[in-house]
């Protein structure tokens, strides 16, 4: 029995070796795991394109056409013309991923006028265009 207790020895370096590869595994998938959900929360993207504009009602109305290019459905809050509120019908207004749609604003404006249309998204995001009535 004390020889036993004399020759003892602490882990041998090829167990020593394995238990740090799994330990080093095992952070390495957990951290990998981590950032993966992180990631994911930033893939959505909205991306949209305002590409025609038309002046209609007498003044009274601005249609856009729009085409959303990005990864997820972009939810439009409200509209402003040359810096001024103008209401979207139906708004909150989704606009679908991958789809054209029309985008209906009620808003004063005179023929031959420039005007600047911001749309803003429930994320934050302004889809600016410059455009002249007829």
């Amino acid at each position: 029995m004390k020889n036993f207790r004399k020759n003892r020895k602490a882990l041998s370096p090829v167990v020593a070796s394995i238990i740090l590869i799994a330990v080093t595994v095992a952070v390495s998938i957990a951290v990998a795991a981590w950032m993966g959900a992180l990631s994911i929360g930033f893939m959505d993207t909205e991306q949209m394109q305002i590409t025609q504009c038309q002046f209609t009602d007498s003044g009274t109305t601005i249609t856009l056409s729009v085409r959303n290019t990005g990864t997820t459905d972009i939810v439009i809050n409200s509209a402003t013309v040359n810096g001024v509120d103008a209401p979207v019908t139906g708004a909150p207004y989704t606009v679908d991923k991958n789809t054209d749609d029309t985008i209906v604003l009620t808003a004063a404006w005179s023929p031959g006028s420039s005007y600047s249309i911001r749309l803003l998204s429930a994320k934050g995001n302004y889809f600016p265009y410059n455009a002249v009535s007829p």
